[in-house]
């Protein structure tokens, strides 16, 4: 008589009567589980506290004082009224602007697709944001390893002295910078590494012993040599291992597009999102101070609320730090609030946090982002960091940044051509978000261009979501 988990080879771990694997479920369905809606408005509330007191402290105990022209008062009848009216302006807009995306949802894509049976036999994987390794890259591009010529065998180790002269001398033999740049396209050599070191470009060609036959042909830049009879620009080859490899995951199929929570197909740029515990279209970011996501609907909303938050805490900063310093300076018996100055601590910290937030959307906006594709395009430049660290030192400026027209000839560049929903150029990208007209830009009036659903795929793309080298565009485009 054996019990199931001598029957199996390994007894079953139990912790007071449940099992690892029980305990792992129950700790998904919590993580996947929505949140109540006290937890998810609860920063809500504080937000509007913060509010009522800044307020109450600087009207109240400010403002009213001066006005009344009381013998404590920090500044004249006249400067009362005049700081009185422009708080009140610009707390009114933030409160309007803030009360406008408080209450307008992102778009939920549950209420524009209809649940469907996950993808059967698909050959894909889950990602977590279009996430990748390098090795994944590699296999993607490439295929599998083929058989080819043996890889020279390593030298043995030196030491630390002689391997480090090594590396000075190698980085100090030849020229990095291109022999020629015409009309954006650059003509580049290099040897192939040697003894596992980055190889130093010369103007001998690219080696090709370390580059997987796939990579030759379309995948390599197009440079102008002497000597090819006609003087056409021929295709140079380059190292598999210093060109630009983009992400190569066919994000657009059905299986990457496939949302097994909620059990449907997300519409393009649609992400689930935890907290909410539903796909969300054009995901940003969860925003606990709003108390919901950011997304397609209410984007251009919480862009103008950063703006008039900015605006009404360094105005109310700004007025108090100088009454404040002016009458310490000039009155010997000056008390200080206490209160004013905990006004002072709190609009200055909102005051830096709306500021980063302004810069930062209106990066993303400007590029047609969202903070998840932001993400996914930074993995692909810390890449090219790396590799850029292998073949120039770090204050070879014209080396560096002859390599990146190189590799902008071949791909295009990052963010621009290569990112799947760019518009083309910065103001088409910034209206698509913020609107045509210019007091849409300013005023959380009526509702957003972008209606979460419509997205045209960049056309240097192909149909499954891969960016193209510029040798396969559309002609119009190259």
């Amino acid at each position: 008589m054996a019990a199931n988990g001598a029957a199996s080879g390994e007894p079953e771990h139990k912790c007071c009567g449940v099992s690892a694997e029980e305990i792992q479920e129950k700790r998904e369905v919590r993580r996947n589980k929505q949140q109540p809606w006290i937890v998810l408005k609860l920063a809500v509330f504080l937000t509007i506290a913060i509010i009522v007191y800044t307020w109450y402290v600087y009207v109240g105990r400010l403002c009213i004082p001066m006005i009344r022209r009381d013998a404590g008062a920090l500044g004249s009848h006249g400067l009362g009224i005049g700081l009185l009216v422009v708080f009140v302006v610009l707390g009114l807009f933030m409160i309007w602007s803030y009360e406008k995306i408080v209450l307008t949802p992102p778009g939920f894509a549950r209420d524009y697709v209809q649940k469907t049976p996950a993808p059967a036999g698909h050959g894909g994987f889950h990602t977590y944001w279009e996430s990748e390794s390098e090795a994944e890259l590699a296999a993607a591009r490439y295929g599998p390893p083929q058989q080819s010529a043996p890889l020279p065998t390593p030298t043995p180790p030196q030491s630390r002295r002689s391997e480090s002269h090594h590396k000075r001398s190698t980085s100090d033999s030849a020229p990095r910078i291109p022999e020629k740049v015409l009309n954006g396209t650059a003509s580049v050599r290099h040897h192939g590494s040697q003894n596992g070191h980055a190889p130093s470009p010369t103007k001998e060609s690219f080696g090709t012993t370390d580059r997987p036959p796939a990579a030759v042909g379309a995948h390599s830049a197009v440079t102008t040599e002497k000597g090819h009879g006609n003087g056409h620009a021929q295709p140079a080859p380059i190292s598999a291992k210093h060109t630009r490899r983009p992400p190569k995951t066919p994000v657009l199929r059905d299986e990457y597009r496939y949302c097994y929570k909620d059990g449907f197909l997300k519409p393009h740029r649609a992400h689930h999102c935890r907290a909410c515990g539903t796909c969300v279209l054009k995901y940003d970011h969860h925003c606990p101070w709003i108390g919901q996501c950011v997304g397609a609907r209410n984007h251009r909303f919480f862009y103008i609320f950063d703006f008039w938050a900015f605006l009404f805490c360094s105005f109310t900063f700004a007025s108090l730090v100088g009454l404040v310093g002016q009458a310490a300076s000039n009155r010997p018996d000056f008390s200080i609030d206490g209160q004013h100055i905990a006004i002072i601590v709190i609009s200055g910290f909102f005051m830096i946090f709306t500021f980063s937030l302004l810069v930062a959307h209106g990066i993303l906006i400007a590029g047609s982002f969202s903070t998840v594709e932001q993400m996914a395009v930074q993995r692909t430049t810390d890449r090219e960091k790396r590799v850029m660290a292998r073949l120039h030192s770090r204050w070879a400026f014209s080396a560096r940044k002859a390599t990146r027209k190189l590799w902008d000839a071949e791909w295009g560049r990052l963010g621009k051509e290569g990112h799947m929903w760019w518009l083309g150029g910065t103001r088409n990208n910034w209206e698509a978000t913020m609107g045509d007209k210019v007091w849409m830009w300013f005023l959380p009036i009526g509702q957003s261009p972008d209606d979460g659903m419509s997205y045209v795929v960049n056309p240097r793309f192909d149909a499954e979501g891969r960016w193209l080298p510029r040798s396969e565009w559309p002609a119009e485009l190259r």
